[in-house]
């Protein structure tokens, strides 16, 4: 029997099914539709399928090459660049980016003149500065920004959008939410220009759309961690009914020994310039996995076995295997927080398993 390559990502394509149709469904039910954010996954376009199929039909990405790659794949979406895009980017926005999230007039004004060269139009999507500090125009600017943005040719105001959870943590709240809704009300009747989008966020608005008697002008979320991970982000608690475990890491015993819990030897940096604290805890069975900080984020993993992570260097991770047994060529089982998903779906080093069972 051929053993399965490790390291190795499991991915369950039934489970981000069922998450995805949960989601469309549940924030349908207030008139919110939803971008399926692609980064996470490298822009899959196995996982682009899947959320398309469950009903949402634009995909968002900050990385061109994945945009790029799921075109090239056939995936028939609608694309959204979901960062503001730099100078340099531009011709790849137009070619491979039917909407982009901008903040900078000069960035408008190159994709105008690339869009007007290749005979096509770039749909954008205005992100306004509400607090979490990350992209956006102070709400002040905006009238200018709109006035300028509507003279170039080539480039359609489709919407607004906001940020809130990523960099500073702040709460998209009932305040945030509703000074959003008045912006979007002052922009349509100002500019008599009907706003296609109304973004308010992220998989941190979950607990904001549960309480909200009334959503406003809010009219789409960017989702990424509840489709992938079943969790809202404010708190990382499980939504409701969907699965936390679509995605597994499975690496290999490569050494197990019982060796001193504590190094001997005069101590300096290790590999990543640390120098690394010890606690005597007599003699461990200690087991190595092959696997290390090269190819995933090692704190964010959490192992299904009563074992302990000790440390990690590039592609070694020792643990402490308790009373697990584990030998060599054993297989060790890991959930995933976020930051470990990302590493591992960028790395080039770990195997890509899909499955569509349950």
């Amino acid at each position: 029997m051929t053993r399965s390559l490790t390291p190795r990502i499991e991915i369950n394509l039934a489970k981000i099914a069922h998450n995805t149709s949960a989601l469309v469904g549940i924030y349908g039910s207030k008139n919110i539709g939803l971008m399926g954010v692609t980064k996470t996954v490298c822009g899959s376009p196995e996982i682009a399928r899947v959320l398309l199929e469950q009903g949402i039909p634009m995909l968002a990405d900050s990385k061109l090459v994945n945009l790029k790659r799921m075109r090239e794949a056939g995936i028939q979406a609608e694309f959204v660049y979901l960062r503001s895009p730099a100078l340099s980017e531009v011709d790849w926005v137009i070619k491979y980016a039917d909407i982009s999230i901008n903040t900078e007039l000069a960035v408008v004004t190159k994709l105008s003149e690339a869009a007007l060269e290749r005979n096509t139009e770039q749909h954008i999507i205005i992100m306004i500065e509400m607090g979490d500090l990350r992209e956006g125009l102070m709400p002040e600017d905006l009238d200018c920004f709109i006035q300028e943005a509507l003279t170039l040719k080539g480039i359609e105001v489709m919407g607004i959008g906001v940020n809130f959870a990523c960099f500073g943590g702040v709460k998209p709240d009932n305040q945030k939410m509703e000074e959003l809704s008045l912006l979007a009300s002052m922009i349509e009747t100002k500019f008599t220009l009907p706003l296609t989008i109304v973004s308010g966020g992220n998989s941190a608005n979950y607990e904001w759309f549960k309480g909200a008697a009334d959503v406003g002008k809010v009219n789409n979320l960017r989702l990424g961690e509840s489709i992938y991970l079943g969790r809202e982000t404010l708190n990382r608690l499980v939504i409701p009914e969907l699965y936390t475990d679509a995605f597994t890491f499975i690496s290999e015993v490569i050494e197990s020994k019982v060796k001193p819990s504590m190094p001997y030897g005069e101590i300096g940096q290790n590999a990543f310039g640390v120098a690394p604290q010890f606690q005597d805890r007599g003699l461990m069975n200690r087991v190595i996995v092959g696997m290390g900080n090269q190819d995933v984020l090692v704190a964010g993993l959490v192992p299904l076995l009563d074992i302990e992570i000790l440390g990690s260097s590039s592609d070694h991770t020792v643990i402490n295997a308790k009373d697990s047994n584990l030998r060599v060529g054993d297989e060790v089982s890991f959930n995933l927080n976020y930051g470990a998903l990302l590493s591992l779906m960028t790395s080039p080093y770990i195997y890509k398993k899909y499955s569509y069972v349950i």
